[in-house]
């Protein structure tokens, strides 16, 4: 790998672990992840913690069962990028996007549909974060598994 290459997987390596961390504030800090997700979507950090006692412990556990799967994705994408990623295995690579774009797609256009752009707006971002990366890497991968 050379080294823009290796400057562009840094950059996997820190947003992938941007994204573990990203699950992990969701499961550890239900209060500040429900006031961030209310000023996202309603412009006021209070307003989901105004809902009905029962409804805000749902909101939290959906809030804290997406940050765990997203711990658990990040995982297995982190594992991807230090390894086969790292030896330039396409394979991994097209994991990696195809996995990004299961997500993405379906994410993004339930989000729009149902009025919440908000959150297609932040997933556009993350989007964005893991494409400029893996991009620039495409060229530095090479065909088969490892």
């Amino acid at each position: 790998m050379n080294k823009a290459s290796h400057a562009w997987w840094q950059m996997l390596v820190a947003v992938t672990s941007g994204l573990i961390a990203f699950g992990l504030i969701l499961v550890l800090l239900p209060g500040l992840t429900r006031q961030g997700f209310s000023w996202m979507i309603y412009g006021s950090p209070a307003h989901l913690d105004a809902f009905a006692a029962d409804a805000v412990a749902y909101i939290s556990l959906v809030h804290a069962v997406l940050g765990a799967v997203m711990v658990g994705w990040g995982s297995l994408m982190l594992w991807l990028t230090l390894g086969p990623l790292r030896r330039g295995s396409r394979e991994a690579w097209t994991m990696f996007v195809a996995a990004l774009l299961a997500w993405f797609i379906p994410d993004t256009a339930y989000s729009l549909l149902s009025g919440f752009w908000q959150n297609a707006v932040l997933n556009t971002v993350f989007a964005l974060l893991f494409a400029l990366p893996l991009i620039a890497l495409k060229s530095a991968m090479r065909h088969g598994s490892d």
